[in-house]
């Protein structure tokens, strides 16, 4: 990868391998740099994708380099522990220990308070007003791909869907070529038609949504499968704002104006990351002597040893209800035991199904699931980052029944994702397929 800033990282300046997720393309890491004394993150392609997305990857991140994005510090050659004599090429960036926006939300069961939402909603738009500048588009902005230092601060990263654009039209699109990003984040001229090329206007539609969901602390449309979504966005339907928890919170109507202009369905009306600014900067200006104590709060709630509790009923299926609400719930018999068997099959669930017999119960099961899972899409969205890009492409098209897409998505992600992503697509079946999976014997 001959960059400019970028030098090559050994397996002698590296030591202690941590494995900390893996995606569609490969798998990310955290080591110690020993020379430099810091952590860093390396990311490392799965066997047989091709060199070339991590070296325009890695090409992006280089030109896009400020404040506000995840800082490249070279390229990887070597044998990771467990891989040698096996070579393999890696981008080595600055290792994020404050994890993303998404972790955030997790972490909280919520939104961050209201100074930190508005750094955050600054320094997203710092960072991408400096991404267009440089005439790129990053096409896949999202709660994940905001990665957060040990102060909280905002970077951007995931640079695999990013390419060159150099206006804010169609007809002077530089290099065209296929449409990324999660499709809850894409705008409705995405959806529209098969030849769309986006624009960087792509980039301050997922903006406006990315912003509800720092407000809210919730994934937009969170029960919506790619059909209907394609469907409803062009239609003109978006997150609903009645309902947020920072009402009486100043500057909260203006950050709503915000996301309502970022969001329109007309592209030529949204818009540019400089008039965001100017609007972000105005309202952190507000706030700005209640951030040291907004973080504070954030960082001994994640120290917190019951932190993450208030997230754990999220995860289930079935409403957990305490014994005083069972008394006074006026449902018949057959309900409430109802109830109480689901919950019982929850906790068994969680204390007898391991990665390994997830994972088996996916290949035991492949052809039943081919046949009969019918939320594709809900499932691969989901699944994220593990599923590559091409792969997600070709499940959403709108002409492929729900077989071809199981069939491409066992083909191409479940049987080379190991027994992780395998788990990962166990879980999301209870989700959305509960009776086919206590057909098949498993657990809910």
């Amino acid at each position: 990868m001959a960059l400019h800033s970028c030098r090559t990282v050994g397996d002698e300046c590296l030591e202690k391998w941590e494995l900390v997720g893996s995606g569609g393309f490969g798998r990310v890491f955290k080591a110690r740099h020993k020379d430099l004394r810091i952590d860093v993150a390396i990311k490392i392609l799965h066997d047989g994708v091709s060199a070339m997305i991590l070296r325009d990857e890695a090409k992006f991140m280089d030109l896009a380099s400020c404040e506000f994005v995840v800082r490249l510090i070279g390229s990887y050659h070597g044998c990771q522990p467990g891989k040698r004599p096996c070579t393999q090429q890696g981008i080595v960036m600055e290792f994020m220990e404050g994890g993303s926006v998404q972790s955030l939300q997790k972490d909280l069961g919520g939104p961050p308070p209201w100074p930190l939402v508005l750094r955050l909603a600054h320094q997203v738009a710092q960072g991408m007003n400096f991404i267009h500048r440089e005439k790129l588009m990053h096409q896949d902005l999202k709660p994940s791909n905001v990665l957060l230092n040990y102060h909280l601060n905002a970077k951007i990263a995931d640079f695999g869907l990013t390419r060159v654009s150099a206006s804010a039209s169609k007809s002077n699109m530089e290099t065209p070529g296929q449409i990324g990003g999660s499709y809850k984040y894409m705008p409705p001229e995405a959806f529209k038609s098969a030849s769309y090329e986006p624009v960087r206007s792509f980039d301050v539609y997922s903006y406006g949504i990315l912003l509800w969901s720092i407000v809210t602390g919730k994934e937009p449309y969170q029960t919506a499968n790619y059909e209907r979504v394609a469907w409803k966005i062009p239609a003109g339907d978006r997150p609903l704002c009645e309902k947020f928890e920072q009402k009486g919170e100043a500057g909260l109507d203006e950050l709503v104006s915000l996301m309502n202009r970022c969001w329109d369905g007309s592209p030529d009306k949204r818009p540019t990351f400089l008039q965001c600014l100017d609007v972000t900067e105005k309202l952190l200006s507000m706030h700005r002597i209640r951030i040291h104590d907004a973080v504070g709060q954030v960082l001994k709630r994640r120290m917190s040893p019951t932190s993450g509790t208030s997230n754990t009923n999220r995860a289930f299926n079935v409403p957990l209800q305490t014994a005083e609400q069972f008394e006074n719930d006026t449902l018949d018999h057959c309900r409430i035991t109802e109830a109480r068997k689901s919950f019982t099959q929850v906790c068994d669930s969680t204390k007898t199904m391991s990665i390994k017999d997830k994972a088996k119960f996916v290949d035991d099961n492949r052809a039943k699931l081919i046949q009969d899972v019918s939320e594709v899409m809900a499932i691969t969205d989901e699944l994220g980052d593990m599923v590559h890009r091409e792969t997600l492409s070709e499940i959403g098209r709108k002409d492929t029944i729900s077989q071809q897409k199981m069939r491409v998505l066992f083909g191409r992600t479940l049987r080379s994702g190991g027994k992780k992503v395998k788990a990962a697509f166990y879980d999301a079946l209870k989700a959305h397929h509960p009776d086919l999976v206590e057909s098949l014997g498993g657990y809910l």
